[in-house]
């Protein structure tokens, strides 16, 4: 079973940066996509970011891919999401997802909160 664990998460003041991690518990290198998802208060969950194996980088919208970049270290067994210029819109808990094959994961969350 691979465990994806968050971190980085908090209250954070309009305008400032982000920067969130995910450790996952074994290899990544073989991992066909690894990437963020976000879940605002009464909405769905959207995908943020996503990076394939080859490298090819997925972004949400126009929005996301102008302001947040991800970053897949497969020697650390990490994948990041920075953003800059965080707005109230970009409050949500945010989940670590892989995925390998047929098979996705989750990671419980870390809750972001933008302040205005």
């Amino acid at each position: 079973q691979v465990q994806l664990v968050e971190s980085g998460g908090g209250l954070v003041q309009s305008g400032w940066p982000l920067s969130l991690s995910c450790a996952a518990s074994e290899s990544i290198f073989n991992f066909n996509a690894m990437g963020w998802y976000r879940q605002a208060p009464g909405k769905q969950r959207e995908m943020v970011a996503l990076m394939t194996v080859g490298g090819v980088t997925h972004y949400g919208g126009s929005d996301v891919e102008g302001r947040f970049t991800i970053h897949r270290d497969n020697a650390a067994n990490t994948v990041a999401l920075q953003a800059n210029s965080l707005k109230s819109e970009d409050t949500g808990v945010y989940y670590c997802y892989a995925r390998i094959m047929r098979r996705e994961y989750w990671g419980q969350g870390t809750q972001v909160t933008v302040s205005s």
